[in-house]
């Protein structure tokens, strides 16, 4: 499939490979080079892969904890 480039850059991708990477107005999607040229992939991760990505707490937070932290965050803002 072709595509032409803008002159600000710009290039619209295809609707077949619109349509076979799920991507919708405002997806995001990476380029990658490698040694055969360029691919690009969409930017969509299911939320189970967040899993595990922060530490549990040593004790558990009451919800008056947790508003009272974002009110100091806000607090200590500039």
């Amino acid at each position: 499939m072709l595509a032409t480039m803008t002159t600000k850059g710009q290039v619209t991708v295809p609707k077949p490979i619109r349509d076979k990477l799920r991507l919708k107005p405002g997806d995001r999607i990476e380029f990658l080079l490698d040694e055969n040229g360029a691919r690009i992939t969409p930017v969509k991760a299911p939320v189970t892969a967040l899993k595990g990505m922060l530490a549990k707490p040593a004790s558990p937070v009451t919800l008056a904890e947790m508003d009272e932290a974002i009110a100091r965050a806000g607090r200590d803002r500039p």
